[in-house]
């Protein structure tokens, strides 16, 4: 079925209280404590120097932080087995909102720019087989529009969502996962837009008690794309692997900013994201940013945790900011650790494979295509991952390699 999205009547509903200025009442100690709001005003006009948005290049952001109105509609397009129910919702359906509430004006914008939602629930005790395929389609060139999607997998449901961003366009979008206990959600989404593309997603996902969740982000296209991952675990057992893979060319700003909040005992996560930057001296520099911050409270006993971000600068012209942060409230943890790096191409992976009568140019594609092999391997859809390896080799390509 089809949906359009479009501008609502408002919500505002403030999680915290807080000044009309935006700023908390008290000095923020961790970001568990971060402030939270269903109204646009609550939030001041961010300018770039704010911890959240210092990374992001504000003009290119088209207004979206400012408040811009809609000019146009995003198409939600889905593809699924007759179990699974879809539905087009206004916003007064009570459950907008069980996954988050925004943490940030933009978010805060799209909330309430939207006239509805579109609702995909996966039924109770059902597995379903065939891959949920959802496509948003951007608004077209010139054009800006607000979108909001709400996934739900009911007690012991498991599917597998392919979300497929393409098209021209600005877009901004608030995205809901809601696991209740023992779900088991398998979950790709892929940036695939086009060059002129600005898209700014918040993605709000809870688990269960026992549930489990392996999402993959995948970021190629778009001139400039933002994403906002915050999980949270509301009971004991959830599992939650996180992966990412992102290729920026020159003058892409490509952004990837997780929260992963260890709020209750006995829960797991692993975070691993990888990119590859290109850049050309006569265009702006390629720029990725992965911001990873895992929040264990002090009733996240026996969390087991690690996080990592690799990246590969394969040319000059590019520029990668990496920050890992692990914040720990109790010691009566399994394990928890970060790591993050950011390199050329290895010379002695180089040298090994050059000794061996492998011309320099294959040699340094095998050693990129080894580099997102860990990746690319974990996506178990055949069709989006050869899509995948192909893009990859495109890209690699573009630059001579």
């Amino acid at each position: 079925m089809t949906a359009t999205t479009g501008r609502p009547a408002e919500r505002g509903v403030a999680r915290h209280s807080h000044a009309k200025t935006g700023q908390p009442s008290v000095p923020m100690v961790s970001r568990g404590q971060r402030f939270t709001s269903y109204d646009v005003e609550a939030f001041e006009v961010p300018t770039g120097r704010e911890e959240e948005w210092r990374f992001t290049p504000m003009r290119r952001l088209r207004g979206l932080h400012q408040g811009v109105a809609a000019t146009g509609t995003a198409q939600v397009t889905v593809q699924a087995a007759d179990e699974v129910t879809v539905e087009d919702v206004d916003r007064s359906d009570p459950r907008l909102g069980d996954g988050g509430v925004p943490a940030d004006r933009v978010a805060a914008q799209a909330w309430n720019s939207v006239l509805g939602a579109t609702v995909v629930t996966m039924p109770a005790q059902t597995r379903i087989e065939d891959p949920v395929m959802i496509t948003v389609t951007g608004p077209g060139v010139g054009q800006i529009a607000y979108g909001h999607l709400h996934l739900r997998l009911e007690a012991f449901a498991e599917a597998v969502v392919v979300l497929d961003y393409r098209g021209s366009g600005t877009y901004a979008e608030n995205v809901e996962v809601v696991l209740a206990d023992g779900a088991r959600l398998t979950m790709v989404s892929v940036q695939d837009w086009a060059d002129d593309a600005v898209h700014v997603a918040a993605q709000h996902v809870r688990l269960g008690r026992d549930a489990v969740l392996r999402a993959t982000t995948v970021s190629l296209g778009g001139d400039l794309v933002r994403q906002s991952p915050t999980v949270t675990f509301t009971q004991p057992g959830g599992d939650a692997e996180l992966l990412g893979l992102y290729f920026a060319d020159a003058g892409q700003h490509l952004e990837h900013r997780l929260l992963v909040d260890h709020a209750v005992p006995h829960c797991r996560s692993n975070v691993a994201y990888k990119g590859a930057l290109q850049g050309d001296p006569t265009k702006p520099d390629a720029h990725t940013v992965w911001i990873g911050d895992v929040l264990i409270q002090a009733a996240a006993e026996g969390t087991q945790t690690f996080e990592v971000n690799r990246n590969l600068v394969l040319t000059d012209c590019a520029r990668a900011d990496s920050v890992p942060n692990l914040e720990i409230e109790t010691g009566e943890i399994v394990g928890a650790g970060h790591a993050s790096t950011t390199g050329r191409f290895d010379d002695e992976q180089l040298f090994y494979l050059t000794s061996r009568g492998i011309p320099v140019e294959q040699a340094r594609r095998l050693i990129v295509r080894g580099f997102f092999g860990e990746i690319l391997q974990k996506i178990t859809i055949t069709q989006v991952r050869e899509r995948l390896a192909l893009a990859i080799e495109a890209e690699l390509e573009a630059v001579g390699i």
